[in-house]
Order: C-alpha cells, then structure tokens, then sequence
C-alpha cells in the first residue's frame, strides 16, 4: 500500500509539473525534472509488478492513478509537440541565416569557359 501511495505521490506532482511549459532557458532544467519524476514513477511502478500488482477499477485510488496516468500522456504528448515545434523553428530560422548569409547556394549553374584559339 505504501508504494501505491508512493506512485500516487509522484503521478500527482509529474501532473502538475506537465501543466506549465516554460520557455527559453528554463526548458532544460524542466525537462531534466520531467525525466527524474518519470525514471521514479518508472521504478515504483517496477516494483508494484514485482509484488504482482493488479489493477481493481472498484478501487478509488487505482482509479485515480489511471486518470492521472492519462492526463500526464496527454500533458506529455503536449509538452513533445512544444518542443518538436520550437526545434523546426530553430531549423527555419538556421536556413534563413544560411540563405540570407548565401542567397545563391542553391543556384546550380554549369559555368563554362571559352577558348578563342588564335594561330
């Protein structure tokens, strides 16, 4: 029972760390935080396999983890998308740079030269 309310300690607290996503340079260290609280809620719920858990949906508290198992999917789901779109923002913004600095990169001309041969 102690893990359970362990597990339920920790969903509760990834839920509510996954509510706010920060910007900038503050992203790095939610991020490590947001892994920390995955790799504990990870190995409690190792442990409850161990012990040969089973899931009862009369129970209340098993049905309060589920819920909030599902709202951190979503959360995290949210949180990927935040990144994954600030990364093709980067990208974008590095092309730009390279074609601003480079505007004809991309021109592919075949330049030849001409030989007028005199004797």
């Amino acid at each position: 029972m102690q893990l359970i309310n362990q597990l339920l300690q920790v969903s509760a607290n990834l839920f509510k760390l996954l509510g706010e996503i920060p910007k900038g340079e503050e992203r790095n260290e939610y991020i490590d935080n947001i892994n920390n609280m995955l790799d504990k809620r990870g190995k409690i719920i190792g442990y409850l396999v161990q012990e040969g858990f089973q899931f009862d949906e009369q129970n209340r508290i098993h049905q309060t983890l589920l819920d909030l198992d599902k709202g951190i999917k979503e959360r995290l789901a949210a949180v990927m998308d935040a990144v994954k779109q600030d990364m093709a923002n980067l990208q974008k913004t590095k092309k730009s740079e390279q074609q601003y600095f480079n505007p004809y990169s991309n021109v592919r001309v075949m330049d030849g030269m001409y030989y007028d041969k005199k004797n």
